[in-house]
């Protein structure tokens, strides 16, 4: 399966293998009728969708896509074998993307002409304006920011090593993981001033993982869950990150413990 997350471009000499997608015929310039944001960014709605709601930045989209240059040469497409649709978080796309597609509503198809501002910026190919037929197929939306996210509420439980934690709903289980469990687990994290940095629901999948492998703080706090329980930490520092790497300060994460293995 394609891979998407950080580029827009298979290689010229994997493309050529594949039938080429005629270029639109205004593929050279936007038309009069496209209309232009602030960025730059011009798009114009070839097919009205259905759904009502347009994704945030955080949310998870899954499309169907033609990319072309604007001498119409088509680059990259998710309709060429094996003909799969993509999804991705919308905010690890390029620029125009991110934009661009929450203009969008589940069931549109809209054509994007993106410029080189807002897609590889002149530092790798394909360079210049880039033009884009995407249909939107679906979107996951990202969990929302817990509104205790800044600090824990007076009702929160707190270790001696400083994690405070606050069951959400109680797990049917009934063994707890060791430290050295493996886990399967859905969750969401969000710095104190309530980004969303990280997701397993945005992705889509459960995340699996020996808990010993993890920041201090989930090696502690998964060990006082059940299966079926979801729980909402507040990880300070010195249990996360510590300092070292992004993201820095307190983190807040809500985490579904789906099995123990």
């Amino acid at each position: 399966m394609r891979t998407f997350l950080f580029a827009l471009l298979m290689s010229a000499m994997t493309m050529a293998a594949y039938a080429q997608i005629p270029a639109p015929p205004d593929v050279k310039a936007p038309p009069a009728d496209a209309a232009k944001t602030a960025s730059g960014l011009a798009s114009k709605v070839i097919k009205p969708g259905t759904g009502k709601e347009h994704p945030t930045a955080a949310d998870t989209v899954t499309v169907h896509y033609t990319g072309w240059t604007t001498d119409g040469k088509m680059f990259d497409s998710s309709k060429t074998p094996p003909n799969q649709p993509v999804s991705f978080p919308l905010n690890r796309v390029i620029a125009g993307w991110t934009e661009g597609v929450q203009l969008m509503v589940a069931g549109e198809t809209r054509r994007f002409w993106i410029p080189e501002a807002l897609a590889y910026q002149g530092r790798r190919d394909p360079k210049g304006m880039l033009v884009f037929d995407v249909e939107l197929l679906s979107i996951v939306k990202a969990p929302s920011t817990p509104s205790d996210v800044k600090a824990p509420p007076a009702d929160a439980k707190k270790t001696a090593s400083g994690l405070a934690y606050k069951v959400l709903s109680p797990g049917t289980g009934k063994r707890h993981p060791s430290a050295i469990s493996q886990v399967t687990v859905h969750y969401t994290g969000w710095t104190t001033d309530g980004k969303m940095f990280d997701s397993s629901i945005t992705r889509g999948e459960p995340a699996t993982f020996p808990l010993d492998g993890v920041i201090s703080g989930w090696t502690e706090g998964l060990q006082l869950m059940v299966e079926g329980e979801k729980t909402r930490f507040w990880i300070p520092e010195p249990l996360a990150y510590q300092g070292r790497r992004a993201p820095f300060g307190m983190l807040v994460f809500d985490v579904e413990l789906l099995k123990v293995q």
